[in-house]
């Protein structure tokens, strides 16, 4: 793990500097709705997401976390309501992240795989497998580099997911249950690596049921119950005094429906 928190400096991860230095952030949810064939999955939503922090997206199954990640990054149409970022879509698009739960694996290498959102936006191959190969050894993978990306461990697959959405430095990072069903040791790094992204300036957000994860991580959080965000509040208070009966039962362990 000390290799992967030393070499990930802030130049290497720190949001890419356009449009005059600006951010895409905030974000801004107004009211918004995302209804599929008529049901409404979740909303109506207001919500802002500022310039710095990690946050955390909490709540039963089926409470709308996925689908909240998926609104706001672009994945899931909007049905009312409105999302809103500080500078044109275009930008939007090639400053933001998304690794999935279970990450998608292309057939080719390691280096290949990581290299490809650089190539995509126009760099050259040789130096964006040289720059896919750096990161790959600052986080672990420097030994696989040639393997064909789909035959790794879980735990590996989702290093590789982070290397390949943060290798263009996104200003922000969406992230839905990235550590579920990775051991220990997986887990550290993968939290390490988003540490250390954050600390750089990358703005995460992040679903996850593991409570031990939220609290060793969250600057705040989001608590999904009922297709709405139920409660919002930063990490300490919300895990100190949380303010709804549902948030309270979540926290203790007890089945919310």
């Amino acid at each position: 793990m000390s290799s992967i928190l030393e070499a990930l400096t802030a130049d290497e991860v720190a949001p890419v500097a356009e449009a005059g230095g600006e951010s895409i952030l905030p974000l801004r949810l107004e009211g918004v709705v995302a209804r599929i064939r008529g049901k409404t999955l979740i909303g109506p939503i207001d919500l802002t997401i500022g310039h710095h922090g990690l946050t955390i997206v909490m709540g039963p199954n089926g409470s709308g976390k996925t689908t909240l990640l998926r609104l706001m990054h672009g994945l899931q149409r909007v049905s009312k309501g409105r999302v809103s970022w500080s500078l044109p879509e275009a930008a939007v698009r090639a400053r933001q992240a998304y690794v999935f739960q279970t990450p998608i694996m292309m057939r080719r290498s390691v280096v290949d795989c990581i290299a490809y959102p650089l190539i995509l936006h126009g760099v050259a191959k040789p130096e964006a497998r040289a720059r896919a190969a750096d990161w790959a050894r600052r986080i672990g993978l420097g030994h696989v580099l040639n393997q064909p990306a789909p035959v790794l461990s879980g735990g590996e697959k989702q290093k590789l997911a982070l290397a390949r959405a943060l290798i263009r430095r996104p200003d922000i990072l969406f992230l839905d249950e990235p550590c579920a069903n990775l051991d220990g040791s997986a887990m550290r790094d993968i939290e390490s690596i988003l540490m250390q992204a954050r600390q750089a300036g990358t703005r995460i957000v992040m679903a996850t049921h593991d409570m031990g994860q939220a609290r060793r991580l969250a600057s705040d959080v989001l608590f999904m119950y009922g297709g709405k965000v139920h409660e919002a509040a930063p990490a300490a208070a919300f895990f100190n005094k949380p303010q709804t009966m549902e948030a309270q039962a979540f926290i203790k362990g007890d089945i919310v429906e």
